[in-house]
């Protein structure tokens, strides 16, 4: 009787609960969003024409931590001896700058220490249709962001290389015709010369960085090389609605066997340090990132350090000697741009994690391949996210089939369980009673509808997060009016017609045999509808046909169930 009772209760309860949780999430995320957007957000940083641009510095790790918020600390009258992973002193905003213009960047070089002080990616446009791209380093005060690089003494030497002033033959480089663009910077001091060389390929977010160091003194030229990301990151909010908000920005790592973010939120990673072999640092944000890729097989030692909305990520590589009369030729990969899956397996396979599917990573890679593959057959990300939902909804059949045919029989059997529940309204033992016989004898589970649909969630939610965090969909067109897929849908109308398909689901299924919870059911799909009005247009595209697939199978599984009901009857 118990087992009865419980069946009974399941039957009547479960969908009320799975509903009545996703409305209230729907409300929390909805709630969210009206306190996030109250006030504008801090937009992506771009160079403000306004504001002058701080002091930049030559580099160098110092031994002071980050100052006040956006600017690198002022330097010491007398410097210790370096210490990598923090911020390198300001020396002068007057270092000659050199402008470097490839087919995917404009960006910027300091010849103060070779900073790379400003980066804007040609082909992101920060709104679609607007002309400012896309920018990441910057020196726009109060939301720097810097990639520095550089090589300096070891522990207990204090190099010149502290007040480097690079040289450069031209202030000004364009790729040409060959594709490959160098950038080369010269330092003297005594009897060494260090060239630094930045290397550009056409139509790659990848940037070689090479030192030549030649020493034509007597006596040997000990250094270490060394990388670091330093950035005015305040912490922002954010909601559901607004991918970009709630994807990681901050430092990480990869650890050579882990993707490791250093929240600088998190008091555990306020000073971190570790010695790294086949390794990465980098600063993720949405659909964005820097990252510096040592030589494969050198340990590397990461540190990080925060300050308020400051923070420094450094790598520092292994002590190197050049001989007297030798030239040793050391370098490292840079990775400045979108996080292209194409692209960062290039640099590194392991930069690919940068594209953070949480826990259902497992299969929302595989999601993405097949995304990519329709992609290349049909040239339209639109169309390929129609063919990936045909394509998982071809594979789950059978357990949508399994949920659709017991739904089907609930509804046939609607009438009957009425006149039960009338017969018995007063006697909740035989009503229990009289229905899991009747259940028996029709060989309904009322459970098993369900079932189906919770082994399908994790496929959904993965590619919902391939949806949303896949830079390739990035202002993507797709037909007509839906122009940019990673945008809501202008004019609604994918969110009306995913109520009117909720609504005819509504109508095929079997109703809840209490109204109250009937009623509920019947305006949820124009409260999810509300919802996902705010959602990118890219996902609710994909819930739309696949909720079309799902009413027309539930409609042919019901026109045939109906149809052997009538034969037996």
């Amino acid at each position: 009787m118990a087992r009865t009772a419980l069946l009974t209760d399941m039957t009547n309860q479960l969908r009320y609960f799975l509903w009545l949780g996703l409305l209230a999430l729907l409300w929390f995320n909805y709630t969210t969003w009206s306190e996030d957007f109250a006030s504008t957000p801090p937009p992506v940083a771009t160079r403000s024409t306004a504001a002058p641009a701080p002091s930049l510095s030559n580099n160098v790790p110092q031994t002071s931590a980050p100052a006040a918020a956006g600017q690198p600390p002022a330097p010491t009258s007398a410097p210790p001896p370096p210490a990598p992973g923090a911020v390198a002193a300001p020396v002068s905003s007057s270092a000659p700058v050199i402008q470097v213009h490839t087919d995917v960047y404009d960006l910027q070089i300091s010849t103060e220490g070779g900073t790379l002080q400003q980066v804007k990616l040609l082909k992101y446009a920060q709104a679609k249709g607007k002309s400012p791209r896309v920018e990441l380093e910057n020196t726009v005060p109060a939301r720097v962001y810097l990639l520095q690089t550089g090589l300096t003494g070891p522990a207990g030497q204090n190099y010149p290389t502290q007040t480097a002033r690079f040289s450069s033959a031209r202030l000004d480089y364009r790729m040409g015709p060959s594709g490959v663009l160098q950038v080369p910077l010269t330092w003297h001091s005594g009897g060494v010369t260090v060239t630094k060389t930045f290397i550009f390929h056409k139509g790659s977010y990848q940037i070689g960085l090479q030192y030549a160091v030649h020493n034509t003194g007597t006596a040997a030229w000990t250094f270490t090389p060394y990388a670091q990301l330093f950035r005015n990151d305040p912490r922002t909010g954010g909601s559901y609605f607004d991918p970009g908000s709630k994807a990681y920005h901050g430092p990480a790592i990869w650890n050579g066997h882990e993707y490791v973010k250093l929240d600088p939120a998190s008091s555990d990673y306020q000073h971190y340090a570790r010695e790294v072999a086949n390794g990465w640092i980098a600063v993720p944000q949405h659909d964005f990132v820097t990252a510096v890729v040592p030589p494969k097989g050198e340990t590397y030692r990461f540190t990080s350090h925060v300050s308020g909305s400051d923070y420094l990520l450094a790598a520092t590589g292994p002590v190197q000697t050049a001989a007297p009369g030798a030239t040793l030729t050391v370098g490292q990969t840079l990775f400045v741009g979108p996080t292209l899956h194409s692209q960062l397996d290039q640099a590194d396979p392991t930069l690919t994690y940068l594209d953070d599917y949480g826990k259902l990573t497992i299969l929302a890679r595989p999601l993405f391949w097949l995304l990519s593959q329709a992609h290349r057959l049909t040239g339209n990300w639109g169309v390929a996210i129609i063919v990936v939902t045909v394509l998982l909804k071809l594979l789950f059949y059978p357990l949508s089939e399994a949920s659709g045919r017991s739904m089907a029989k609930m509804k046939a059997l609607g009438p009957r369980i009425k006149n039960i529940q009338e017969t018995y309204k007063d006697d909740k033992e035989k009503l229990g009673r009289a229905m899991m016989e009747l259940y028996k004898r029709e060989k309904v589970n009322p459970v098993s509808g369900c079932l189906p649909m919770i082994l399908q969630i994790p496929v959904f939610i993965a590619f919902y997060w391939v949806l949303l965090y896949s830079v390739e969909l990035r202002q993507a067109p797709f037909m007509l009016w839906i122009q940019d897929l990673s945008a809501r849908d202008p004019f609604f109308i994918l969110p009306a017609v995913m109520a009117l398909t909720g609504f005819l689901q509504y109508k095929l299924n079997p109703a809840p045999p209490d109204p109250v919870q009937a009623k509920m059911f019947m305006f949820m799909p124009l409260v999810m509808a509300g919802m996902f009005a705010f959602f990118p247009s890219g996902l609710v595209l994909y819930y739309v046909v696949n909720s079309l697939l799902s009413l027309a199978q539930q409609w042919n599984i019901n026109r045939r169930i109906a149809a052997a009901t009538a034969r037996r009857t």
